[in-house]
């Protein structure tokens, strides 16, 4: 799977660490940066990196701030993307099963490495269910292009 990493420098240990476990599973890692703990402003990071995935170049995006919401609120400016702050494996499950969110925003402050290993994890290996739920994201999609 080809996965979009993007984070500011508080999220750069935690990304770091991410994309060699992606890269170490044999992912296709598209690392945008930044490159360093040296302070930065996420959006320069998180709206290249949303844009790959928006366009569907990449599969999937998994960015990293400090609290994890800069990166949600940049993502979800792009269309196509469908980006989630997870805290935990069973909230990004649920949000790939019914919102088929293509992009988990994650805390480089609050999250141990495990933690945001586990909900990695679920991230890539939980599938859209479709159905009822597919309609609602058609009606979030349409609204990118009313806006």
């Amino acid at each position: 799977m080809k996965i979009a990493l993007a984070s500011d420098h508080a999220g750069f240990a935690l990304k770091s660490h991410l994309v060699s476990l992606l890269a170490e599973q044999g992912h296709d890692v598209v690392d945008l940066g930044t490159d360093g703990p040296e302070s930065t402003d996420y959006p320069l990071y998180a709206e290249p990196a949303a844009r790959l995935v928006g366009s569907g170049e990449a599969d999937r995006g998994v960015f990293v701030c400090g609290s994890g919401n800069g990166v949600a609120i940049v993502a979800n400016k792009v269309p196509g993307v469908r980006a989630v702050n997870a805290h935990d494996a069973d909230e990004i499950e649920l949000s790939r099963r019914h919102n088929d969110a293509n992009v988990v925003a994650l805390s480089g402050q609050r999250l141990a490495a495990a933690d945001a290993d586990a909900i990695v994890a679920a991230f890539l290996t939980t599938d859209f269910e479709g159905g009822r739920h597919e309609r609602r994201v058609n009606q979030i999609t349409a609204m990118e292009t009313t806006a």
